[in-house]
């Protein structure tokens, strides 16, 4: 059975190369943009050298911190439309016929699908984010020896560790919180043969039923808060103004004891149980 789960989910990989080639992809634009971005900020500066690190540390941890969001970003809207074809896609190359003879059951097809937004697709964005970020100080620390500033003692008062804990942090809480979004979009995979427009139209519909309907917006409001109420469950407010810096505004217990957390989870379970069921008796489109 491990074996099994651990080809499924190396199928995945091979099958579906965007969930890594896209982040890195995009890692190599953010390198060229933020070195042309950090020159002008840089060279806008005036007279670094006067300057004390914890005035140039804003000046490095900005586009350190825009390059890692960009590219987990990027990672959550490549893994959406993952699962939205994940399980449609072998229906319609008829590949499911070859899956189905194999000694691999639709439970462990299933999960090893919905392994890869999970854990794969968070654990490929940290390194590539982590990667770039790294990769950024030399070109820095070279425009500071430019203009005459000195690079070590900025690098030195930088928070590395706390930004890259609170990256992998925010990660962990983003795969958590988004768990039953991934379970519902494999379910739609499964269920229709388009499945992008019976997720949206029902989001859109229901929206503007209940707008002339009723005069209020409460499914527009518990859509934001799934999509959105991860970071404000598991940071402090403070944190979504700028960089995080602080270990203090991390608050995972805040974020463990949210209902919105656990009800997320039970329903991406059900998705799941149900997806499973379903993949059981589909056939090529």
């Amino acid at each position: 059975m491990k074996n099994a789960f651990y080809w499924s989910v190396r199928r995945e990989l091979w099958e579906h190369k965007s969930v890594w080639l896209a982040p890195l992809a995009v890692a190599g634009f953010v390198l060229v943009a933020s070195a042309i971005a950090a020159s002008g900020h840089v060279q806008k500066a005036g007279n670094l050298s006067a300057l004390g690190p914890d005035k140039l540390q804003p000046i490095v941890l900005v586009p350190l911190s825009l390059a890692a969001s960009v590219i987990v970003v990027l990672s959550l809207i490549v893994v959406a439309f993952y699962c939205l074809d994940a399980l449609n896609g072998e229906r319609r190359d008829r590949s499911i016929l070859f899956w189905k003879s194999m000694p691999v059951s639709d439970t462990t097809t299933v999960l090893s699908k919905m392994f890869v937004p999970l854990v794969v697709t968070p654990a490929v964005a940290f390194v590539i984010a982590l990667v770039t970020q790294l990769i950024m100080l030399i070109p820095l620390g070279a425009l500071f020896k430019a203009v005459g500033a000195d690079f070590g003692p900025v690098l030195a008062a930088l928070p590395l560790a706390n930004t890259t804990l609170a990256m992998l942090y925010g990660l962990v809480v983003h795969s958590l919180w988004f768990a039953p979004i991934y379970a519902l979009l494999l379910l739609a995979s499964v269920a229709v043969r388009r499945p992008l427009l019976w997720v949206l139209i029902p989001v859109i519909v229901v929206q503007v039923l209940e707008q002339i309907a009723f005069g209020t917006s409460h499914s527009g409001a518990f859509i934001k808060y799934r999509l959105m109420g991860g970071m404000s469950e598991a940071f402090a407010p403070s944190a979504m103004k700028e960089a995080v810096t602080s270990l203090s505004t991390l608050d995972p217990v805040r974020f463990l004891s949210s209902p919105g957390l656990w009800l997320g989870l039970l329903a991406a379970a059900a998705f799941l149980v149900l997806a499973i069921r379903l993949r059981r008796n589909r056939e090529p489109l």
